[in-house]
């Protein structure tokens, strides 16, 4: 253990930095597959939690949830084996199954995009397993930890065809690898002695403590060998145990204060992840495999701190809209707006705008029972030249125009423009969205 206070608060600071996606991650899966008192929990491990119907205003359990698909997810427990998931044929329906690690990097994606509309079965795999991979599989994916969050995404073009999705969902599985094979399953790998979440902890002296028990289930990487042993000098390690009790007063007040120096910094960084595009901001480039992610330990834990489980670009582009062409705040109860694309965005998938209220950034009810608008919205009426005029207010611009307006809250609003599966001119910024104006 240093006993240079000074040294201390440093590494503490960088080591909470590093570790705060990750007790972010730990809490999103304490309360949904860990703790069965929990409200939100969903199901244990290695199981499914099906969504059986698109998101609106009633919905108020996420902030900024999409209407554009249903949700599939699981927990994956990979230290007794890995598990193999299942997927049917999509047809010509766009998905997306989105891995994610303890890091909170991304696994390589499963996919319309990726691997293609068929579905197919792919074995997911923890660090270091080194058994045969079975014939009959389409892939396999690593993980860096024994722990995994899967989120799979399916499109859904509206109320009416929410009965389809749900079919294709009765036919996701998620099998142990023993299983899949009709073999007997191995002994099981004792359970994980998960400490309860606790915030209060998590933000304090105790963040070592899920730190340690975290990386005990995940691989350090060889990039990284070297940080672990920096974080070693204040207790740091995989399954070490940790007692702030033990320490001297002034080296358990100086990892305190690098915890606090810590969230300074990322509450900071925080307000500027994303990109400023025509006053829409990109978000989502804290977000990515490792490879795009390695050494962003604060953009990381920044985008952590704005949301997790962000998309990778190529697979989804998102921006979100408060401010108008004056820079002002968007407020229906102040001025209607009208949103102009010479070009809508060019995608492979589809695109979308949805309509939240501020501050809650949620779903609001309205005579249209519509939420969001996009590419897909019956009806959509695009210009003889080939632009889009999609409309933001309360009141309704005119039975004419109904078709392309998207009701706003009487009071400050958000937009959030997702775009699925962007096409490369996207990607390489030569498309922007294009400016709020006032009507």
């Amino acid at each position: 253990m240093n006993t240079n206070p000074q040294q201390v608060r440093e590494i503490a600071k960088e080591a909470y930095i590093f570790a705060y996606p990750m007790l972010e991650n730990y809490k999103t899966m304490f309360i949904q597959a860990v703790n069965e008192d929990a409200p939100t929990f969903q199901a244990p491990f290695n199981q499914w939690y099906h969504f059986r119907h698109l998101l609106g205003p009633e919905y108020t359990d996420i902030v900024a949830p999409n209407n554009d698909t249903l949700y599939s997810m699981g927990w994956l427990d990979l230290n007794t084996e890995p598990v193999v998931i299942s997927l049917p044929d999509f047809g010509s329906r766009y998905y997306v199954v989105q891995m994610v690690d303890t890091y909170t990097h991304n696994i390589e994606y499963i996919g319309a995009r990726t691997t293609g509309y068929r579905g197919g079965k792919y074995l997911i795999a923890g660090p270091n397993w080194d058994g045969e991979i079975p014939e009959g599989l389409d892939g396999v994916r690593r993980s860096e930890s024994f722990f995994v969050f899967v989120l799979e995404r399916t499109a859904v073009s509206g109320a009416e065809d929410v009965p389809t999705v749900l079919a294709l969902q009765d036919q996701f599985e998620m099998i142990p690898l023993s299983a899949y094979l009709g073999k007997p399953a191995p002994a099981p790998a004792p359970r994980p002695d998960f400490p309860p979440y606790d915030a209060e902890k998590a933000a304090g002296v105790e963040f070592i403590t899920y730190f340690n028990f975290l990386m005990k289930y995940t691989a350090i990487h060889p990039s990284e060998t070297a940080l672990f042993e920096k974080f070693a000098q204040i207790g740091i390690g995989q399954g070490t145990p940790f007692d702030p009790a033990a320490l001297a007063p002034e080296i358990r007040q100086a990892i305190a204060d690098g915890v606090a120096d810590g969230l300074d910094a990322i509450k900071e960084a925080s307000l500027n992840v994303g990109r400023e595009i025509n006053n829409w901001t990109l978000i989502g480039e804290g977000f990515g495999y490792r490879s795009m992610m390695q050494g962003k330990y604060l953009l990381r834990a920044a985008a952590g701190m704005r949301g997790l489980y962000g998309n990778n670009p190529e697979e989804a582009y998102n921006f979100m809209g408060v401010k108008d062409a004056d820079g002002d705040p968007l407020d229906a109860s102040k001025h209607n707006y009208l949103l102009h694309f010479e070009t809508p965005p060019p995608v492979k998938a589809f695109w979308s705008i949805s309509m939240y209220k501020l501050p809650e950034t949620l779903f609001i009810e309205n005579p249209l029972n519509r939420y969001t608008i996009g590419d897909r919205t019956p009806g959509l009426r695009y210009n003889d030249d080939g632009s889009l005029d999609i409309y933001f207010q309360y009141e309704s611009p005119g039975a004419d125009k109904e078709s392309n307006w998207l009701p706003a809250p009487n009071g400050p609003f958000m937009l959030g423009l997702r775009i699925y599966w962007p096409e490369q001119v996207i990607l390489d910024g030569k498309w922007k969205p294009a400016l709020i104006q006032k009507a």
